[in-house]
Protein backbone atom coordinates (compact mmCIF):
# COMPACT_ATOMS: atom_id res chain seq x y z
CA UNK A 1 0.00 0.00 0.00
CA UNK A 2 2.72 2.60 0.74
CA UNK A 3 4.52 1.68 -2.64
CA UNK A 4 1.79 2.07 -4.07
CA UNK A 5 1.02 5.62 -2.63
CA UNK A 6 4.35 6.82 -3.14
CA UNK A 7 3.81 5.87 -6.95
CA UNK A 8 0.90 7.74 -7.43
CA UNK A 9 2.51 10.82 -5.62
CA UNK A 10 5.94 10.54 -7.78
CA UNK A 11 3.80 10.69 -10.66
CA UNK A 12 1.24 13.32 -9.82
CA UNK A 13 4.02 15.77 -8.96
CA UNK A 14 6.11 14.29 -11.77
CA UNK A 15 2.92 15.12 -14.14
CA UNK A 16 1.98 18.68 -12.26
CA UNK A 17 6.12 20.57 -12.82
CA UNK A 18 5.40 19.15 -16.33
CA UNK A 19 1.90 20.52 -16.37
CA UNK A 20 2.84 23.54 -14.78
CA UNK A 21 5.02 24.87 -17.09
CA UNK A 22 2.86 24.24 -20.55
CA UNK A 23 -0.16 26.18 -18.84
CA UNK A 24 1.99 29.26 -18.25
CA UNK A 25 4.13 28.98 -21.23
CA UNK A 26 0.15 29.28 -22.71
CA UNK A 27 -0.84 31.86 -21.03
CA UNK A 28 2.63 33.72 -21.90
CA UNK A 29 1.56 32.90 -25.48
CA UNK A 30 -1.71 34.15 -25.50
CA UNK A 31 -0.76 37.60 -23.74
CA UNK A 32 2.19 37.97 -26.64
CA UNK A 33 -0.38 37.20 -29.13
CA UNK A 34 -3.14 39.71 -27.58
CA UNK A 35 0.25 42.16 -27.64
CA UNK A 36 0.42 42.06 -31.21
CA UNK A 37 -2.40 42.52 -32.00
CA UNK A 38 -3.10 45.28 -29.56
CA UNK A 39 0.37 46.76 -31.40
CA UNK A 40 -1.28 46.49 -34.57
CA UNK A 41 -4.82 47.77 -33.67
CA UNK A 42 -3.74 51.67 -34.77
CA UNK A 43 -1.79 50.71 -37.97
CA UNK A 44 -5.11 48.61 -38.83
CA UNK A 45 -7.63 52.03 -38.46
CA UNK A 46 -5.74 53.58 -40.83
CA UNK A 47 -7.11 51.21 -43.15
CA UNK A 48 -10.75 51.16 -44.63
CA UNK A 49 -12.63 48.64 -42.22
CA UNK A 50 -14.02 46.28 -44.79
CA UNK A 51 -10.26 45.51 -45.54
CA UNK A 52 -10.10 43.91 -41.90
CA UNK A 53 -13.41 42.37 -41.59
CA UNK A 54 -13.66 38.73 -41.18
CA UNK A 55 -9.86 37.73 -40.44
CA UNK A 56 -8.91 34.18 -40.34
CA UNK A 57 -5.51 34.75 -38.89
CA UNK A 58 -5.38 38.33 -37.04
CA UNK A 59 -2.35 37.41 -35.48
CA UNK A 60 -0.44 36.76 -38.80
CA UNK A 61 -2.21 39.90 -40.41
CA UNK A 62 -1.36 41.79 -37.16
CA UNK A 63 2.52 40.71 -37.61
CA UNK A 64 2.65 41.78 -41.57
CA UNK A 65 1.23 44.97 -41.04
CA UNK A 66 3.62 45.57 -37.95
CA UNK A 67 6.89 44.39 -40.03
CA UNK A 68 5.45 46.70 -43.26
CA UNK A 69 4.84 50.02 -41.25
CA UNK A 70 9.32 49.18 -39.82
CA UNK A 71 9.85 48.88 -43.00
CA UNK A 72 8.03 51.85 -44.18
CA UNK A 73 9.65 54.34 -41.53
CA UNK A 74 13.00 52.43 -41.64
CA UNK A 75 12.96 53.36 -45.43
CA UNK A 76 11.60 57.04 -44.53
CA UNK A 77 14.19 57.44 -42.47
CA UNK A 78 17.27 57.17 -45.15
CA UNK A 79 15.63 60.62 -46.42
CA UNK A 80 17.25 63.32 -44.74
CA UNK A 81 14.24 65.24 -44.59
CA UNK A 82 12.97 62.76 -42.52
CA UNK A 83 15.75 61.88 -40.31
CA UNK A 84 15.99 66.00 -39.08
CA UNK A 85 12.16 65.85 -38.60
CA UNK A 86 12.55 62.28 -36.48
CA UNK A 87 15.31 64.01 -34.69
CA UNK A 88 13.72 67.22 -33.91
CA UNK A 89 10.48 65.14 -32.72
CA UNK A 90 12.33 63.12 -30.16
CA UNK A 91 14.52 66.24 -28.99
CA UNK A 92 11.38 68.43 -28.39
CA UNK A 93 9.41 65.12 -26.94
CA UNK A 94 10.25 62.32 -24.80
CA UNK A 95 14.04 62.91 -25.92
CA UNK A 96 13.83 65.49 -22.81
CA UNK A 97 12.89 62.46 -20.29
CA UNK A 98 16.26 61.70 -18.63
CA UNK A 99 15.49 58.15 -18.31
CA UNK A 100 14.27 58.03 -21.91
CA UNK A 101 17.90 59.16 -22.41
CA UNK A 102 19.43 56.35 -20.88
CA UNK A 103 17.60 53.86 -21.99
CA UNK A 104 18.55 55.47 -25.73
CA UNK A 105 21.93 55.02 -25.20
CA UNK A 106 22.13 51.80 -23.53
CA UNK A 107 20.22 50.87 -26.50
CA UNK A 108 22.50 52.19 -28.94
CA UNK A 109 25.47 50.74 -27.16
CA UNK A 110 24.13 47.15 -27.34
CA UNK A 111 23.52 48.01 -30.90
CA UNK A 112 27.84 48.23 -31.08
CA UNK A 113 26.88 52.15 -31.63
CA UNK A 114 29.00 52.92 -28.45
CA UNK A 115 32.11 55.21 -28.45
CA UNK A 116 35.53 53.15 -28.16
CA UNK A 117 36.64 52.89 -24.59
CA UNK A 118 33.10 53.85 -23.20
CA UNK A 119 30.13 51.11 -21.75
CA UNK A 120 32.22 47.60 -21.57
CA UNK A 121 31.34 45.01 -19.28
CA UNK A 122 33.67 44.78 -16.29
CA UNK A 123 34.90 43.13 -12.83
CA UNK A 124 35.36 45.22 -10.25
CA UNK A 125 37.89 44.21 -7.60
CA UNK A 126 37.43 44.77 -3.95
CA UNK A 127 38.19 44.17 -0.54
CA UNK A 128 38.89 40.53 0.45
CA UNK A 129 39.42 38.96 -3.30
CA UNK A 130 35.57 39.95 -3.56
CA UNK A 131 35.03 40.65 -7.43
CA UNK A 132 31.64 42.61 -8.86
CA UNK A 133 30.26 42.55 -12.28
CA UNK A 134 29.90 46.18 -13.32
CA UNK A 135 29.79 48.52 -16.65
CA UNK A 136 33.26 50.15 -17.20
CA UNK A 137 30.84 53.96 -18.37
CA UNK A 138 34.16 56.29 -19.02
CA UNK A 139 37.75 56.16 -18.07
CA UNK A 140 37.97 59.87 -16.53
CA UNK A 141 41.45 59.94 -17.53
CA UNK A 142 43.20 60.49 -14.15
CA UNK A 143 43.49 57.15 -12.76
CA UNK A 144 39.46 56.83 -12.10
CA UNK A 145 36.67 55.33 -13.69
CA UNK A 146 33.39 55.87 -13.51
CA UNK A 147 31.55 52.81 -13.10
CA UNK A 148 27.77 51.58 -13.40
CA UNK A 149 27.20 48.31 -10.98
CA UNK A 150 24.23 46.32 -11.81
CA UNK A 151 21.42 44.64 -9.91
CA UNK A 152 20.64 41.67 -10.10
CA UNK A 153 17.90 40.83 -11.72
CA UNK A 154 17.37 43.94 -13.57
CA UNK A 155 20.23 45.02 -15.28
CA UNK A 156 19.52 48.25 -16.38
CA UNK A 157 19.04 49.27 -12.70
CA UNK A 158 22.42 50.05 -10.24
CA UNK A 159 24.47 52.36 -9.08
CA UNK A 160 27.13 54.35 -10.37
CA UNK A 161 30.87 54.68 -8.45
CA UNK A 162 33.96 56.23 -9.14
CA UNK A 163 36.30 53.57 -8.71
CA UNK A 164 40.45 53.67 -9.14
CA UNK A 165 41.25 52.11 -12.81
CA UNK A 166 43.81 49.64 -10.79
CA UNK A 167 40.54 48.19 -9.62
CA UNK A 168 38.62 47.66 -12.90
CA UNK A 169 38.86 44.67 -15.03
CA UNK A 170 37.83 45.26 -18.78
CA UNK A 171 36.30 41.43 -20.22
CA UNK A 172 36.41 40.39 -23.38
CA UNK A 173 33.09 39.28 -23.98
CA UNK A 174 30.08 41.43 -25.02
CA UNK A 175 27.40 43.39 -23.14
CA UNK A 176 24.45 41.23 -23.96
CA UNK A 177 26.28 38.60 -22.22
CA UNK A 178 27.38 40.01 -19.30
CA UNK A 179 23.57 41.37 -18.93
CA UNK A 180 22.11 38.03 -19.56
CA UNK A 181 24.33 36.70 -16.47
CA UNK A 182 22.75 39.82 -14.45
CA UNK A 183 19.85 38.90 -15.60
CA UNK A 184 19.60 35.54 -14.39
CA UNK A 185 21.03 35.91 -10.97
CA UNK A 186 24.40 35.32 -11.79
CA UNK A 187 24.00 31.76 -13.45
CA UNK A 188 26.67 31.30 -15.95
CA UNK A 189 28.93 33.82 -14.46
CA UNK A 190 31.89 30.53 -14.98
CA UNK A 191 31.01 30.25 -18.74
CA UNK A 192 31.40 33.81 -18.93
CA UNK A 193 34.99 34.03 -16.74
CA UNK A 194 35.85 31.55 -19.30
CA UNK A 195 35.29 32.81 -22.19
CA UNK A 196 36.70 36.17 -21.41
CA UNK A 197 40.15 34.39 -20.32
Amino acid sequence: MKTLLEFLKSTLMGGFFILLPLLLFSLLLGEILEAIIGLATPIADLFPQSWFENLQAPVVVAIILIVLVSMLFGLAMRLAAARQLGHWLEDNTIGRLPLYSAIKSLASRFASLEEDGKFRPALIHGPADQREFAYLMEDLGNGYASVMLPRSPTPMAGSIKLVPMTQVEVLDVSLGELTAVISHWGVGSKELLVKSG
